[in-house]
């Protein structure tokens, strides 16, 4: 069941079959339509989701606004890692952007599973750092990219994200207005026809 994550993990630490099988009993597999809810702000977060299919979306709300600050996609990790470690309501929500499956580990399961196997707390670590680097980047892209800068790195690493997408959610994501979007989006359809 857990095939995609265990091949993951596999990746990364090198794991017996045995160690693999204890996906098994500490995970759960969740189902999301499209706009489903994985967490909603003022929650306690007390899980990690790997995604094994689908997008989901990191926003909050601000004055009445959704601001998204990230979108996930296959293999990445989500959580709202500060009401994780430290108990408190978070302030993040996530959302499917399209039908996707999540596989879920529970905070006191995690730690039987770090407990049962310690190679499982070395991955812990490098997923925790995999999800910081990945907030890093995207603050340094914002503070010091231009937004056409921004969309065709985005652009690289999803090519069929526009197919996947709303616009309006992939323009929030970089920062701009949806109609500055279609303006860069043109702007550079343009270029590749000249």
């Amino acid at each position: 069941m857990f095939t995609k994550l265990k091949e993951y993990c596999s990746r990364i630490v090198p794991l017996t079959d045995n160690e693999l099988q204890l996906i098994d009993d500490h995970f759960e597999s969740i189902q999301l339509a499209k706009k489903d809810f994985l967490l909603t702000d003022g929650k306690i977060c007390n899980f990690i989701a790997f995604i094994s299919e689908g997008a989901i979306r990191h926003f909050h709300v601000k004055n009445g606004v959704e601001k998204t600050c990230d979108i996930s996609f296959v293999n990445s990790w989500v959580t709202d890692f500060q009401s994780f470690m430290y108990g408190t309501p978070c302030i993040m929500n996530l959302q499917a952007l399209e039908d996707t499956t999540v596989f879920v580990v529970k905070k006191e399961k995690l730690a039987a599973l770090y407990e049962k196997c310690g190679k499982y707390e070395t991955f812990g670590r490098l997923m925790a750092e995999q999800v910081a680097q990945r907030a890093t980047a995207i603050a340094m892209s914002l503070s010091s990219d231009k937004p056409e800068e921004r969309y065709l790195k985005l652009i690289q690493d999803h090519p069929d994200i526009f197919q996947r997408i709303q616009q309006k959610y992939i323009a929030n994501f970089l920062g701009i207005s949806p109609e500055s979007l279609s303006r860069i989006r043109s702007r550079i359809a343009s270029k590749r026809k000249s």
